[in-house]
């Protein structure tokens, strides 16, 4: 039985949280990001489209990287491009540097996701990766919630008078304009990431061996795939997803100080962490609905929701607004999952290349945000978030037209109800 190293799970999930405390931030941002620098939404739009178009860029390159340079050095590099475009934006905080201080982050961020769950399957053994990748989740989510948090702490406590402050608030005080108070949260992102270069750079890691059908292919690989129907059906369905997920997060906090006036400070910073909280606890609903539905039903009920709450969050009054934007999390929360395991099992072969291609659709967060931007300036925020009734709609589709080659088990529950209940004048099967 090959070894296990129950070292090196704890240390993936830890670069999970820190991958999720730093990409999910920029949400709560966005209104003091507009208002610090004066933009437009179109040009704030830009601020998600430099971040998420990374993935565009480097998902696939990321993966060949893996093969010739192996997990330890790939992360390693990773984490010092994301402490290069942290410590850039900190330190000269301009609408400037903070696209391409996004895009440094975000080709790290990529290069991250490509490498820890091969790594985390070979860690924690193929009988355990689903259960793992589940825990990697809920660890992702904690951190997306707790990420709006500290940036609230941070933003209205280096407000506050300089008696009040502790050493690392004054500390922190002195080094970001006071008008930018945000800008502090670069520089624990800069201190998260050098940390973690340190960390990983200490540490000794086994070498695995990946099967033949999680490598990363050559291009000719590549080329089959995309060559087939289905592949081109599924990166539209990931990139309708992470469109509407950054599309949704990424603009509640200003939705809701444009229309209801909420301070984005503390009810948006808020309404994105539970956004985020919402999403983690959907997953725990979503494991124990996989195993009593099919995954194209499940899909299909929580895009209906999805739905429904969009237009309550975009049509109703205030406080129905802000809650339904929190409960946008968790109708979102199966998505991703299910999405990415009807594609995996719709092929037969080429599963690592087919993954590195689906992880590309991760661009889709750049171009639905930037979209949502675009539109605003033109129609309102209200009218251009409703752009993702068309991703959340396509999302749909996804559980009616999909036909994978292995359907996900399910207990026979129904069996189970009709072996047990009695036929008139019978007994219950014990």
């Amino acid at each position: 039985m090959p070894r296990r190293y129950p070292w090196l799970v704890l240390l993936v999930f830890l670069v999970f949280f820190v991958i999720s405390f730093i990409t999910n931030i920029l949400g709560p941002l966005v209104p003091d990001i507009i208002n610090g620098f004066h933009l437009t939404l179109r040009l704030a739009g830009f601020l998600p489209f430099a971040f998420f178009v990374a993935y565009g860029v480097m998902s696939i390159p990321a993966g060949m990287l893996l093969e010739r340079y192996r997990e330890k050095v790939v992360m390693v590099a990773a984490f010092a491009l994301a402490f290069g475009g942290s410590l850039l934006f900190a330190t000269t905080p301009t609408f400037g540097a903070a696209l391409p201080s996004l895009f440094l982050i975000g080709i790290g961020m990529t290069m991250l996701q490509v490498a820890i769950n091969p790594l985390l399957r070979a860690a924690g053994g193929e009988e355990h990766f689903a259960f793992l990748s589940v825990m990697g989740q809920l660890v992702f989510g904690s951190a997306s919630f707790l990420s709006p948090l500290v940036y609230s702490y941070l933003v209205t406590h280096l407000q506050s008078a300089s008696g009040r402050q502790g050493p690392l608030l004054g500390v922190l005080a002195a080094r970001v304009p006071a008008t930018l108070p945000w800008v502090s949260l670069y520089w624990v992102f800069a201190v998260v990431t050098l940390v973690m270069v340190v960390l990983l750079a200490a540490v000794r890691l086994p070498r695995f061996e990946l099967k033949e059908d999680e490598r990363a292919g050559a291009w000719d690989t590549h080329r089959e795939l995309l060559a087939d129907r289905r592949v081109w059906l599924f990166f539209v369905g990931i990139f309708c997803y992470v469109g509407s997920e950054q599309g949704i997060a990424n603009w509640i906090s200003k939705f809701l100080d444009s229309y209801h006036h909420f301070d984005p400070q503390v009810e948006g910073a808020r309404a994105v962490a539970f956004f985020w909280g919402l999403m983690t606890a959907g997953c725990l609903l979503g494991l124990l609905l996989l195993k009593l539905f099919d995954s194209r039903r499940v899909l299909a009920g929580f895009a209906v929701g999805a739905i429904a709450t969009l237009a309550t969050a975009l049509l109703g009054p205030a406080r129905v607004s802000y809650y339904a934007f929190m409960l946008l999390g968790f109708w979102l929360s199966v998505m991703w999952s299910i999405i990415f395991s009807l594609a995996l099992n719709s092929v037969p072969r080429h599963h690592g290349s087919f993954s590195g291609i689906l992880c590309t659709g991760i661009v889709g967060g750049a171009f639905v945000s930037l979209a949502v931007g675009w539109l605003g300036d033109r129609f309102g925020l209200r009218a251009s978030m409703a752009l993702l009734f068309l991703t959340l709609g396509y999302i749909l589709s996804v559980g009616f037209w999909a036909k994978p080659l292995v359907a996900n088990a399910t207990v026979p529950w129904r069996e189970l109800v009709r072996r047990r209940r009695p036929a008139v004048g019978q007994a219950a099967t014990p």
